[in-house]
């Protein structure tokens, strides 16, 4: 017996479509439980963001640890001649800089936030 090709066609696209939708579960997923992570082993004071007003991705950053929780201070470039020095003594090729118990980091990654938080600076 054999299929029609539009059953083939259905099939195929409604696998495609579960796959997508398992993905999209196992990624939130695993970003609810690095927040929780993150959460955790966050104080005040260890995690420093430098913006910018027109940054989209420090606007998702601001939205991430709101969203979970995690204490950060935050300051803007444009806003703060104290954190545009800072900014410029950096070096940094964009914003946002995370600087997380002292190690800066480039941009904004939750996970490279977390494994910052686990390594102890000496």
């Amino acid at each position: 017996m054999t299929t029609t090709p539009r059953r083939s066609w259905l099939g195929l696209i409604a696998l495609v479509v579960v796959t997508a939708g398992a993905v999209q579960a196992l990624g939130w997923w695993s970003q609810q439980r690095l927040g929780a992570q993150v959460a955790a082993a966050a104080r005040p004071g260890d995690i420093q963001m430098i913006g910018s007003v027109t940054c989209v991705y420090c606007a998702r950053a601001r939205a991430w640890f709101d969203a979970n929780r995690i204490p950060f201070d935050e300051c803007l470039i444009e806003r703060d001649a104290a954190c545009a020095e800072r900014y410029n003594a950096l070096m940094a090729p964009g914003t946002p800089v995370m600087v997380v118990r002292g190690q800066r980091l480039l941009g904004f990654n939750a996970q490279a936030v977390a494994d910052a938080l686990a390594t102890r600076v000496q």
